[in-house]
């Protein structure tokens, strides 16, 4: 034992590592000091209206755009992901069309081409297709502002997520498709009852990220134009009371706050949705060793003890 040389190992020195966190760290005081003390920024303006009645209409108009739009948009998404495994060739290649005219053009022409809907057409009627028609309205009157931006962000958005839902079906092993017809279910009840369940936890991060994208898409809507959402109130008022930056702090104060809890509620849906897999993953990491594992790793018996012996 007086022989036994006994081993003191000492991290690695990383300088580059130290000197890398330094020079971010000190950046980031040079932000935030150049943020505090710049008067140019009027804090003060920004905490008047923070809560203001305009401010606080903006941040409602928002939060409607983002949820109906992410509303519609997901059940467009899962229908067309749906239709581009369909056996139907005019339902797959319709599918096909929607996502690639609404994925290869800017949602900013999209929402310019919404607002020119009633110059062409003036008047929309409900009907027998090339025959009769039982109602017919303006187009101006019905197709208000507010539902230009709702049709023109669902749209694009559904374009989007149907990709997304499409690899999370994908994901879900083929297996589960045929287990499950050989147990006699329909092609619905399959989607509703084994598919889209386990899709969930595939899809639900990019879902996510979408959301917060669609939060911040909704200031687009001043080219149709629809005034009410947020950015555009902001820049409004700070236009009238001479002082845009501040206003547009406020404005940026909400995105921040709002995304925040998208964010939150987002790990959640994640840990909810994958709960029955990372339960799994941490019992397999977790797990103790038994006492034969013990015995067999240290490699002092044979692997089969019954070898030897004959039946």
């Amino acid at each position: 034992m007086d022989n036994v040389n006994l081993i003191h190992p000492r991290p690695v020195p990383r300088p580059g590592r130290w000197l890398s966190a330094a020079v971010v760290a000190v950046l980031a005081a040079m932000a935030i000091n150049s943020l505090v003390t710049n008067p140019n920024f009027q804090w003060p303006v920004v905490w008047q209206w923070l809560f203001s009645n305009t401010i606080m209409t903006g941040v409602f108009y928002t939060l409607i755009l983002t949820i109906i739009s992410m509303t519609v948009g997901t059940v467009l998404a899962i229908t067309m992901a749906i239709m581009r495994q369909s056996p139907n060739p005019i339902l797959r290649y319709v599918a096909w069309f929607y996502i690639w005219f609404f994925r290869g053009t800017p949602i900013y022409t999209q929402l310019i081409f919404w607002s020119l809907l009633p110059t062409l057409y003036p008047r929309l009627s409900l009907g027998i297709p090339f025959g009769p028609e039982f109602v017919s309205f303006e187009t101006a009157t019905v197709f208000t502002a507010f539902w230009m931006a709702i049709v023109g962000l669902s749209l694009n958005e559904g374009a989007y997520l149907a990709e997304i839902i499409r690899s999370g079906l994908n994901a879900v092993d083929k297996g589960q498709w045929e287990a499950a017809t050989a147990l006699g279910m329909k092609r619905g009840q399959i989607l509703r009852r084994i598919i889209l369940p386990q899709t969930m936890r595939v899809i639900i991060p990019p879902i996510g990220n979408e959301t917060i994208s669609m939060l911040k898409t909704t200031s687009l809507v001043a080219a149709i134009p629809f005034t009410l959402e947020l950015t555009w109130a902001a820049r409004d008022k700070g236009i009238q009371l001479f002082a845009p930056v501040p206003l547009l702090v406020a404005a940026a104060i909400w995105y921040l706050f709002i995304t925040s809890v998208l964010m939150i509620g987002q790990m959640y849906l994640e840990r909810y949705f994958g709960r029955g897999f990372d339960e799994q993953a941490n019992k397999n990491a977790k797990r103790k060793p038994s006492k034969q594992d013990l015995i067999s790793s240290a490699n002092t018996t044979q692997n089969n003890p019954f070898m030897d012996v004959t039946p």
